[in-house]
């Protein structure tokens, strides 16, 4: 398995990826949100997990300066792997290159955030080393 960051020409394999974790869209739209990510903010990254010639998961990296923690905070802001690759380590793999990425650049603290539909993600997580560390409320704006 290679974990390497995503190339314009992965961009159709995410489609599927995307849809698994529920926030299906278009290939065209996709470019543009990337597009408009890297262009707002270019420290961000976008992993593929590789195995074999198939693109089999994905994360998403930010990392958000903020004044009341001593570093910024680093969060994978989606991850999914496909269905029929659960299990083959290509989650566990992109999480640990999250951590090393945000380790290198003095980030001392990770964050991901699940929707509570995906208890087998929180499993996962919890599985990680992560905990449970509060509730995130949202809200949609017109």
């Amino acid at each position: 398995m290679v974990v390497r960051d995503a190339r314009d020409a992965d961009t159709p394999a995410l489609l599927p990826l995307l849809d698994a974790l529920g926030y299906p869209t278009d290939e065209a739209t996709l470019r543009a949100r990337l597009a408009a990510m890297f262009a707002t903010d270019p420290s961000s990254r976008v992993l593929v997990a590789i195995i074999g010639s198939s693109v089999v998961g994905f994360a998403c990296l930010h990392e958000t300066p903020v004044p009341h923690r001593p570093t910024a905070v680093g969060r994978i802001t989606a991850i999914a792997v496909a269905p029929g690759q659960r299990g083959s380590g290509a989650g566990r793999a992109l999480v640990q290159a999250a951590e090393a990425h945000f380790v290198a650049r003095g980030v001392a603290r990770l964050e991901v955030t699940s929707g509570d539909h995906h208890a087998a993600a929180h499993s996962f997580y919890r599985h990680l080393g992560f905990t449970n560390q509060g509730v995130r409320f949202a809200k949609a704006l017109p």
